[in-house]
């Protein structure tokens, strides 16, 4: 209605009858009396609508049409109400549409902020985790633009192993304990009791790793607008507070390895152990190529080659960003053949699934042979505990560092004794010697189990 110009309007008192009876293209309705300035129009599609003309408080020589009603939504009686109230407005020295074009938008910004809220709500930290999961960390599908109707894949943003270890991380204590709370409802206190039950479990690196992962995903929620603008990252502000109380929240660097009186020892008594004959195979072909646990649990006979001596370990099983042919000793081959004879497609299946073991139920044999007492079958596993108790306490991954330390002992050189373990070359070095040394390894990892061999002749 604003802007109309040379209004024909018919001055009469306003009645129920008179607004039903308007057709499209007559005049104006124009109340009298006290509510002189109430007026009401006829659309070309019969809309009726109730407005006020009056003039602009702030320039007496421009007027204003305010539609602030419909006929018959709105009665005769309830537009007179309405636009005594606007009238009262425009006489305190205000702009009646102002006001409401105000109003409104506060309304629209209350409203929007309640939908925000019931948004954050809903939106609960197992929705926050598995946002983060599959939209970020894991490998997806999204339609191929090019494509119709075809989907292409998306890498995520960690290889295989790192993409299981996060969600296993998140689920295991966030989710299970946090998920059910809205993401935007948790607070600094929440993350710090969290991260405190896991260090009261002695799991010190679980800790650190369920703090950084959550960060990350509370990071990616508010990246992705999933939280209010002014919401504040509840595990940034708990790893602050963590950080005054000089809890630490990584692993001590590993220094444990077996002298060789100590290996000598081990391999006598791994045969008859309470380990299982998985383990133990585990545990050899560690001992001998200097390959991660890991990455022998997971092995496939299809990454092994019996006649040219290699075990090829690509990047998606080890943790560097190359792959690696580990040149394998005599010793190993003949190893690898007699296992063949027992298994199909993996080296070690569990016998179970069928599929390859987990590396930490390594870990979790260990630690039931070192402590019987905490067990109910006590009496199995007695006779390994006076036998764990006569050298310093070990962990399976110690046999990698063990085969290092030996190399050096027997003046393999760093580069080489490196390269067998797979390590990759950092700083320049790793930007220009970009040679494998595969040739070298071969004789030193000969050279290690010829060792052995002769540690146990004596």
């Amino acid at each position: 209605m604003n802007g109309r110009k040379n209004i024909k309007v018919d001055r009469k008192p306003l009645s129920t009858a008179a607004i039903k009876g308007m057709k499209p293209g007559c005049k104006d309705l124009s109340d009298v009396g006290e509510n002189a300035g109430l007026r009401v129009s006829c659309g070309s599609t019969g809309t009726k609508a109730y407005y006020y003309r009056y003039r602009n408080p702030f320039d007496n020589k421009k007027t204003i049409s305010m539609t602030f009603g419909h006929y018959p939504l709105m009665g005769l009686a309830d537009a007179r109400t309405e636009f005594q109230k606007l009238k009262s407005i425009r006489k305190s020295g205000r702009c009646p549409k102002t006001e409401r074009v105000d109003q409104a938008l506060l309304a629209e910004q209350a409203r929007l902020a309640i939908d925000e809220e019931q948004k954050s709500d809903s939106f609960t930290v197992k929705d926050m985790v598995e946002l983060y999961l599959t939209q970020y960390i894991e490998d997806r599908f999204v339609a191929d633009e090019r494509s119709p109707g075809k989907r292409v894949k998306v890498d995520g943003a960690r290889k295989p192993k790192g993409q299981s270890e996060c969600r296993r991380t998140l689920e295991g204590d966030a989710v299970r304990v946090l998920g059910d709370i809205p993401a935007s409802k948790i607070t600094r206190k929440d993350v710090v009791r969290l991260i405190d039950a896991i260090i009261q479990r002695g799991a010190n690196v679980q800790a650190g790793n369920v703090l950084r992962e959550l960060n990350s995903a509370y990071e990616y929620a508010i990246g992705m607008e999933y939280l209010p603008d002014d919401f504040s990252n509840p595990a940034l502000q708990a790893k602050e507070a963590l950080k005054r109380t000089k809890v630490k929240l990584t692993s001590n660097r590993g220094s444990r390895f077996f002298t060789d009186q100590e290996l000598v020892k081990f391999l006598r008594w791994l045969p008859g152990s309470g380990f299982s004959n998985n383990h133990k195979n585990v545990m050899r072909l560690t001992l001998c190529t200097g390959l991660r646990t890991g990455v022998v649990c997971a092995a496939e006979w299809s990454e092994i080659d019996l006649e040219k001596a290699t075990w090829f370990v690509s990047t998606e099983k080890s943790k560097t960003d190359t792959d690696q042919w580990v040149q394998l000793p005599r010793q190993a081959v003949e190893y690898l053949r007699q296992l063949k004879l027992v298994t199909n497609e993996y080296l070690i299946p569990s016998s179970w699934t069928g599929l390859p073991i987990e590396p930490k139920t390594l870990t979790e044999m260990k630690w039931h042979l070192k402590n019987p007492d905490k067990l109910k079958n006590r009496r199995k596993f007695r006779s390994e505990q006076l036998w764990l108790d006569t050298i310093p306490d070990w962990a399976p991954h110690d046999l990698r560092r063990t085969v290092r330390t030996g190399l050096a002992r027997l003046g393999c050189s760093s580069e080489v004794a490196e390269a067998v373990l797979g390590h990759s070359k950092k700083g320049i070095e790793g930007t220009y010697n970009l040679h494998r040394y595969e040739a070298e390894c071969r004789i030193w990892l000969q050279k290690w189990a010829d060792h052995l061999d002769k540690l146990m002749e004596e």
